[in-house]
């Protein structure tokens, strides 16, 4: 299916609810922040399909912790251009949104037992506002972003999501930001150049289990042995889409899009849990 049959077919299902969807996006390149290409235009429309939430949780490959997870509290949480060597475009890009302090200090109540801490010093990431810049291009909806903490397993991100599953009750859009494959290493720089087998394999596995609701097998890092290396050296970018996943319940359905490999090992699959 397509991506805008996708988008399409979401909209139609999408009902007036008090209960948010789930959002996972590949985001790749930060220059998707300022070029028109298929993942910007996809985003653009889907921010017109969701609800409008009263907040937006994000949880970033590119906010990375170790021993804790930290909450921003910031009352107006700073763009990060966390890269280099990009064009001064991309250096000038701002989102400026308000963040949500008493929220944020609610979440780090309800991840008490996952070792929660504030912080007021992050803000807002490139894996954050590139697509942010998309889907709420008012910058009118507060957010703050949840770190990964890189010292725990991947079933820990399961159980962060299963945490912070209430807030979909009351409003708040959860959003993850990563790449279901992300290995910069193999990237192939020529134009059309074919996906990996790695690649193909690895995305289609998880495509698969997140269907089958088979969380646990996407989170068995022994199972997924030299496949998870491969596409993932280091799994930041795939912890986010673990997050979404431990947020989502049988009452939820499953949308995806934008899910082609791009540069040869980058994963753009993006999928939406949502009310059926």
């Amino acid at each position: 299916m397509s991506t805008a049959q996708a988008l399409n077919d979401l909209k139609e299902q999408l009902s007036p609810s008090d209960r948010m969807p789930l959002v996972f996006l590949g985001h790749g390149s930060p220059m998707n922040a300022i070029e028109d290409t298929e993942y910007s235009r996809a985003w653009t429309k889907l921010g017109r399909t969701l609800p409008r939430p009263k907040a937006i949780l994000v949880v970033s490959a590119h906010w990375m912790t170790k021993g804790t997870t930290l909450v921003d509290v910031s009352a107006m949480p700073r763009t990060i251009h966390d890269f280099y060597g990009f064009p001064e475009a991309l250096f000038a890009e701002q989102y400026p949104a308000k963040g949500k302090p008493g929220l944020a200090r609610e979440v780090v109540s309800l991840l008490a037992s996952h070792h929660a801490e504030e912080d007021d010093t992050w803000g807002l990431d490139h894996g954050a506002w590139t697509v942010l810049k998309y889907l709420y291009p008012d910058a009118d909806v507060p957010v703050f972003q949840v770190s990964i903490d890189m010292g725990r397993d991947l079933d820990y991100q399961l159980q962060i999501g299963k945490a912070l599953s209430d807030l979909r009750d009351r409003g708040v859009l959860i959003l993850g930001s990563g790449n279901i494959v992300h290995n910069l290493r193999a990237v192939r720089w020529d134009a059309g150049s074919a996906p990996h087998e790695f690649a193909l394999e690895f995305d289609t596995l998880f495509a698969e289990k997140l269907e089958d609701r088979n969380f646990a097998a996407l989170a068995d890092r022994e199972r997924l042995g030299s496949l998870l290396r491969m596409a993932h050296p280091s799994v930041d970018h795939y912890l986010p889409a673990l997050t979404i996943a431990g947020a989502s319940d049988n009452r939820d359905a499953l949308t995806f899009m934008t899910d082609d490999i791009d540069l040869g090992s980058i994963s753009m699959r993006s999928y939406v849990f949502h009310a059926a």
